[in-house]
């Protein structure tokens, strides 16, 4: 093989074995997936002589075990199950206690279709800043996760992690809460060495040739990425 491109170098991953198991990270840590999670410190033996979900007393017959998402120290019963993870890059499925492992399990979703919707793309008509003129662009997650590439006449790349906030634009709403439907977000960003936030609204493109469904599903594939980024910063 030949000499790998500046992106490929970037985007390199190693096999790592850690105290929960093997993971598949990317060489250089900038070139972590916003997404992704770190591994928790574990909660130290000798300060768990009890599970910390049922409080049965550990001994040679009830060993303890860690949960690989969360550190904490339980009874094989409280932390049986074993479950993908791919926000830590764990090539397997590790053990779980109940409570994380229902948290692992709905994001395996988002990792087994949302993903590939956001990095598959929709159209939208994109409007920057406060300007009135909105352009026609397809936009999609970048095969590393890091950037939304927006292309159409003209080219822009928002990396992830200097996404601010998004909203997500719905219409239909019933006081019952009932029959939403994603129509287009805002998202603010920060430019690279500037504090000053940016604004560009996303509307679903209205004419035949752009499929409404499939930009509905790309902006409720979005609204879930978002919320992992926030809890991805809050760690």
């Amino acid at each position: 093989r030949g000499k790998m491109s500046g992106c490929e170098a970037r985007d390199a991953k190693k096999l790592v074995r850690s105290p929960s198991g093997l993971r598949m990270v990317p060489e250089h840590r900038s070139a972590r997936s916003p997404f992704g999670l770190d591994e928790p410190p574990w909660v130290p033996d000798k300060e768990c002589p009890r599970c910390m979900q049922c409080d049965t007393k550990f001994d040679f017959i009830t060993r303890k075990h860690h949960c690989r998402r969360c550190g904490k120290c339980f009874c094989d019963k409280c932390c049986s199950k074993k479950v993908p993870l791919p926000r830590m890059c764990f090539v397997d499925p590790v053990r779980q206690c109940a409570e994380c492992a229902l948290i692992s399990q709905k994001e395996t979703e988002f990792y087994d279709k949302q993903l590939k919707v956001l990095m598959n793309g929709a159209t939208f008509f994109v409007t920057l800043g406060t300007s009135g003129k909105s352009e026609l662009m397809v936009c999609r997650l970048s095969n590393n996760q890091r950037y939304l590439v927006l292309d159409g006449d003209s080219h822009y790349e928002i990396e992830i992690i200097q996404i601010s906030t998004v909203q997500i634009l719905t219409e239909g709403f019933t006081p019952g809460g009932g029959n939403t439907r994603a129509i287009g977000m805002v998202l603010q960003y920060k430019v690279p060495g500037s504090e000053e936030l940016m604004q560009m609204k996303f509307t679903a493109a209205e004419d035949l040739s752009c499929n409404k469904k499939l930009s509905a599903s790309w902006l409720a594939a979005m609204h879930k990425a978002t919320k992992l980024l926030y809890e991805s910063r809050d760690q």
